[in-house]
């Protein structure tokens, strides 16, 4: 048995022993024997996904009473590496749980579909075949579906929230399946190798790419599948949360790298285009949600499906400028594609912890109630602020590296060899990086608006004054999170090198250089090097350091009243912008796309009509998708069931009637 072989196997062992001691142990144990086992489930995979990364090969067969074939899982290179980024995560969130589940977060259900989700996620990438990748795609979603169902007894709002998601689910699963039976049904197998035998130019080929675009953008949180992320994250513990949006995202866009790299290679142009108008949508939507919203889950939920839109135009883009023969530019838009689904993994899951852990300590979520955390949870705010620095794409972390790449490849895709590639290259690509750019601005001004209010900020409620700090072993994964998302962007020449043999030996971009003059692929210069940022980056900020710790010693800070302030306080948490002030102009700018909705209620002070004695705001946003959408086939569908009651009399005569009528359909339609 080879060392993959055997991996796999320890990943089945281990899921069944977590699930054994969930079970079995008292409640007093649990969340540190299950916890600890779920860890060593993620370790496993860690490992086994990164001997398939680097070469390695095997196989393990699973036989099945049903008349198919045995189930063969073996991950190539793109499987190691989604496995392994998965797992890693599920690393960081089984750590966490340890220290942060409580009730229902530490119940038999929650640990048993903790492991199963892990498990699930991680074996996705093995599949071979159609049957064993539905197999644990559906583990994967039951066991996030149980995650959540463990906390409906203690919150109303779960109860809700797990039915978008559950229909949301089943809805991309539906849109999955439809599109592999489609290529299934044309070329008479189920295995990937013999799906891959199907034109791209077939009309076959494009009916299945936009039925697994749809399933696979769906869980990857892209509109307008994603109504389910403002809902479900919020109400996840922070290590689920972490797992889901940090792991389970990738899940979905394996599927649509498996479909582009593997599949369907080489589809036309209109295949690209979608993707990347797909992608450039959800990106802009999830931003501006997360933009306004005042609840640092939502917030962080947003993102995601802002962060996923990204990945998603990197991969149109590669499909659309390799149909142009542009093939240095398409390599290097896949490229920053996974460069980004790694980066996002890291700092996402970081987030998560960290709101995780503000939840734990405070019981808040909403930003206009929190505030002084900085001081008060110190090694919370280093690892948010790191990661707040990944998610807003700044220099020195891995966000900032996979970002610059894709606007690279975008910025020069529209020229090969001096030649002008076609016009649909040639529109797409602006728009592109106009996208980009208007949502790294945003993406910075949502970050400062969580970092700066929630840390930084006067604390504006008791239970923000009265914060404490994590327990160590919430605080370690919070650390290695940290560590990750500044080590990527350090680190941009291996980790370039390892996500190129990823996608196998027909995809060889120079990446040797990435660390020290850019990226030449294939006629791409990528002239800005992030380590001569960081180099200078350190050449400006250590003399402003020096300069505000010498500034801080010489004049310290004062607690009395000043005496020139005319009687005055110093700043009081009143005084200073809260999450939704700030957020005021961009509600106004993008009033159109938001909808907001104002109530404004004045209390005057008795019959008077001039003196007021409080004015209460209250504005709140809502999602279009969902609410323009969603909300009237809903409504539809209610109405329909309504009238379809009355079909339902009691009366035997007229359901002889109905089967009368049915068995005429049914002669004249096989007569036909």
């Amino acid at each position: 048995m080879t060392s993959v072989a055997a991996g796999m196997l320890g990943q089945v062992l281990l899921m069944l022993t977590a699930v054994a001691a969930a079970l079995l142990t008292s409640s007093r144990w649990r969340s540190r024997v299950s916890g600890i086992l779920c860890a060593l489930l993620a370790g496993a995979g860690v490992v086994t996904g990164a001997l398939a990364l680097f070469g390695g090969r095997g196989s393990l067969t699973i036989p099945t009473a049903l008349p198919l074939d045995p189930l063969v899982l073996s991950p190539d290179r793109l499987g190691g590496l989604v496995m392994l980024v998965v797992s890693v995560v599920g690393l960081l969130a089984s750590l966490f749980g340890i220290g942060s589940a409580r009730v229902a977060s530490a119940s038999r259900t929650a640990w048993v579909s903790m492991a199963v989700f892990l498990f699930g996620m991680q074996l996705v990438p093995a599949a071979t075949d159609v049957v064993s990748f539905l197999l644990f795609w559906e583990i994967m979603t039951l066991g996030s579906t149980a995650l959540l169902l463990a906390h409906h007894a203690t919150r109303g709002t779960v109860a809700s929230a797990l039915v978008w998601y559950s229909a949301m689910s089943q809805l991309s699963f539906f849109f999955v399946v439809a599109g592999f039976a489609v290529l299934a049904g044309v070329t008479g197998g189920t295995g990937f190798a013999a799906l891959a035998t199907l034109d791209p130019a077939s009309w076959q080929a494009s009916l299945a790419f936009v039925l697994l675009l749809l399933g696979f953008g769906g869980k990857a949180e892209l509109v307008p599948l994603h109504v389910w992320v403002p809902r479900v994250l919020p109400e996840a513990p922070g290590h689920v949360a972490a797992a889901m949006s940090g792991a389970m995202v990738n899940i979905g866009v394996y599927g649509a790298l498996l479909v582009c790299v593997r599949l369907l290679p080489n589809g036309p142009a209109w295949w690209g285009v979608l993707v990347m108008a797909l992608g450039a949508v959800s990106a802009l939507y999830g931003i501006l949600q997360a933009s306004v919203a005042s609840n640092l889950k939502v917030l962080l939920a947003y993102s995601t499906t802002e962060n996923m839109g990204l990945v998603f135009l990197g991969l149109g883009a590669s499909v659309l400028l390799r149909g142009d023969h542009a093939t240095g530019a398409a390599d290097a838009a896949l490229l920053a594609a996974l460069l980004l689904m790694v980066s996002h993994a890291a700092f996402k899951a970081t987030l998560f912890l960290g709101a995780g852990a503000v939840a734990r300590s405070t019981g808040e979520m909403n930003l206009d109630r929190l505030g002084g955390l900085g001081s008060r949870m110190p090694w919370t705010a280093a690892a948010f602020g790191a990661a707040a620095l990944g998610a807003a794409a700044l220099p020195v972390t891995g966000g900032f590296v996979a970002e610059w790449m894709l606007l690279q490849a975008l910025v020069h895709g529209s020229r090969v060899g001096g030649e002008v590639v076609s016009v649909t290259a040639s529109v797409a690509m602006p728009l592109a990086v106009a996208v980009i750019a208007l949502t790294a601005g945003l993406a910075l001004l949502t970050f400062v608006k969580a970092y700066g209010i929630a840390f930084l900020a006067r604390p504006r409620s008791v239970k923000a004054k009265q914060a404490r700090e994590v327990p160590v072993i919430m605080r370690v994964p919070l650390a290695i999170g940290a560590i990750l998302v500044v080590g990527l962007g350090l680190l941009p020449g291996p980790l370039a090198e390892a996500l190129a043999s990823a996608l196998g030996p027909a995809f060889r971009p120079d990446v040797r250089t990435i660390g020290l003059a850019g990226i030449d692929a294939r006629g791409i210069d990528v002239v800005l090097d992030p380590t001569t940022l960081l180099a200078l980056a350190a050449v400006l900020l250590v003399p402003v350091l020096m300069a505000v710790l010498a500034s801080a010693r010489r004049h310290p800070t004062r607690v009395s009243p000043l005496p020139w302030a005319g009687g005055g306080s110093r700043l009081r948490p009143r005084m200073q912008y809260t999450a939704t002030s700030y957020a005021e102009p961009l509600v106004r700018v993008f009033d159109d796309v938001l909808r907001p909705t104002r109530d404004v209620e004045v209390t005057h002070v008795g019959e008077s009509r001039y003196l007021v004695e409080r004015v209460h705001v209250e504005q709140s946003v809502s999602d279009v998708i969902e609410t323009r959408l969603y909300r009237p086939v809903l409504i539809l569908a209610q109405r329909f069931g309504v009238r379809a009651r009355r079909a339902q009399n009691g009366s035997i005569h007229r359901y002889l009637s109905y089967s009368f009528l049915a068995l005429l359909v049914v002669l004249i339609v096989v007569s036909l």
